[in-house]
């Protein structure tokens, strides 16, 4: 699962570049030290962080525990769910598609998904991409944490008869919920303006296993993952499989202390990557030596030019990232927010600069820690 709400994922955190003097390493890390003391108490969920500079982690530390029935502390290998981090990883996924000549980015989506609703305008796979296709979201399908459904929504209802809520309380499996969601109208007409759409997102990884023969989970393995070196990197999309140094999932309770807070949905696309800091290094260096697609330089060049000129809160989407222009510098970003993962990632490619926040408190704020991360360094 990978839905944030749309505030969530624009993750509008101001942050100041002034091109002043730059803090040496160690002077960065004391800085990095200084955003997180005394946040965490020691039997608390908490986060992992990352920073990463010139291709190498010069910053990682677990704050407070992976797992609090066991007492096991989170560190730069323990493996989160990453929500709508996710996102940039399916469209990965989906441009090599598109390199590999097996799909067309400006086709409509129904000449490979043909089960999908007829909806009377052209569905490009490249505005599902970019958040312009004029698809809803998971308020069109039931209730979650983030709220109840509103407007014109599916009547799908749980086993018990009541509203079918999107979490840990009820259940549908991958093509249980392709079924819901290939019905669905459109929320819009297409190329209209940016509007966050989870929907699209996993109805791209249904793309991918129609074209590939392969789930996203395998196709993502053998195409992605297995070329950078990230062996504990992965798509979920079984709830019963065991997950070796998982960061399960918490939620604060008001009269304090925590409760568990693990989704029991195992849908991907829109989110359901597993992966850790130290994975994430691998990743972060494919923005610098890229080794994916028939030709690496092109096809980064094209996951990093934006989807359309249609604008979010200020930024643009370039493929699972959000695109802000800053001071003669870029910021690529991404949040994420589930049941029990709060997550945020970004890159600096002008400073060769990347931070990843991974918190298995869903209260915490992943992206605020990281942008006050950035302000440090730009002081």
């Amino acid at each position: 699962m990978g839905t944030i709400s749309t505030l969530a994922a624009l993750s509008l955190y101001a942050i100041t570049l002034p091109l002043l003097a730059k803090p040496s390493n160690e002077a960065f890390v004391e800085k990095i030290e200084t955003v997180f003391a005394n946040k965490f108490a020691p039997n608390a969920p908490g986060c992992s962080v990352g920073v990463i500079q010139d291709n190498q982690l010069i910053f990682s530390k677990g704050y407070g525990l992976a797992n609090l029935e066991h007492d096991i502390p989170l560190s730069a290998d323990s493996i989160f769910r990453m929500a709508s981090v996710s996102k940039q990883f399916t469209a990965t996924a989906v441009l090599l598609l598109a390199d590999e000549g097996l799909i067309d980015l400006q086709e409509d989506i129904r000449s490979y998904l043909p089960e999908l609703a007829d909806y009377g305008s052209k569905v490009t796979v490249n505005a599902m991409l970019g958040h312009f296709a004029g698809m809803g979201d998971y308020d069109m399908v039931g209730d979650s944490y983030e709220g109840k459904a509103k407007g014109q929504h599916n009547s799908l209802k749980s086993a018990a008869g009541g509203e079918f809520r999107l979490g840990n309380e009820d259940y549908l499996s991958i093509d249980e919920f392709y079924q819901v969601v290939k019905k669905l109208p459109l929320k819009r007409k297409p190329d209209t303006k940016m509007e966050y759409s989870n929907f699209a997102y996993f109805l791209l990884s249904m793309l991918v296993e129609e074209q590939s023969g392969m789930t996203l989970r395998e196709y993502s393995e053998k195409n992605i993952f297995k070329p950078l070196g990230m062996q504990h990197t992965f798509f979920s999309d079984d709830a019963n499989e065991i997950v070796k140094n998982r960061a399960s999932g918490y939620a604060p309770l008001k009269e304090g202390g925590y409760e568990t807070n693990m989704t029991n949905l195992f849908w991907v696309g829109d989110g359901g990557l597993h992966t850790s800091i130290t994975e994430l290094l691998l990743w972060d260096q494919q923005f610098y030596t890229p080794k994916l697609g028939k030709n690496p330089q092109e096809f980064l060049k094209k996951m990093l030019t934006p989807n359309s000129k249609h604008e979010l809160g200020g930024k643009l989407y370039a493929n699972g990232q959000f695109v802000k222009s800053m001071d003669k510098m870029t910021k690529y970003s991404h949040s994420g927010g589930w049941l029990g993962t709060s997550t945020y990632y970004a890159r600096i490619p002008e400073e060769k600069l990347s931070v990843a926040v991974l918190c298995n408190d869903v209260s915490q704020s992943p992206g605020k820690y990281s942008n006050q991360i950035l302000d440090s360094y730009f002081n």
